[in-house]
């Protein structure tokens, strides 16, 4: 993407005090086309393979500004989510988190646990948190079989998270 296009993306993204500068009708009338998950996909899969952070991170605002939620999503950002040449992670957690699919579960676990070189500065854990709070919309045994297990993690705030979601589940 060129920097004007990164740009008119931003745009999309909404300041306090500003809103937003741009609509996503200009942006999908720019790259030609007339569906945002469309658009998303496009964008998201195209960064991806060619590695590029700030890209995988103005894929993720036109998904979010789209609403696109789709299980087509589910594939890309479940590969995406461990590399570390990105800095997209909590945005991947939380497209992944608005999909509820027993299938996101895996990666979800990953992100309680694991943290990426650039947030290691983060104290509040808010990756994990991101991903216990998707892990408590999941249904089924296996979003909280992973849950429980974060019940005696050493991190305080990660098992405080873990048994809110547990208490909102009704399963503590």
């Amino acid at each position: 993407m060129t920097p004007e296009e990164q740009d008119l993306v931003m745009g999309l993204v909404f300041v306090p005090g500003k809103g937003r500068t741009r609509t996503l009708d200009e942006v999908l009338a720019h790259f030609g086309e007339t569906d945002g998950r469309v658009l998303a996909l496009r964008l998201l899969l195209d960064a991806m393979e060619r590695e590029d952070a700030d890209d995988v991170e103005m894929a993720l605002i036109v998904k979010a500004s789209a609403g696109a939620h789709a299980e087509e999503f589910l594939e890309p950002l479940t590969e995406l989510f461990p590399a570390e040449w990105h800095r997209g992670h909590e945005g991947v957690v939380s497209a992944l988190g608005k999909l509820r699919s027993p299938r996101t579960v895996p990666t979800l676990a990953l992100a309680s646990r694991w943290v990426p070189e650039h947030l290691d500065w983060d104290e509040n854990r808010a990756l994990a948190v991101k991903a216990i709070w998707a892990l408590g919309a999941v249904p089924g045994p296996e979003a909280r079989e992973v849950l429980e297990g974060l019940r005696d993690d050493e991190n305080e705030i990660v098992r405080e998270n873990a048994l809110k979601q547990l208490a909102r589940r009704g399963e503590l």
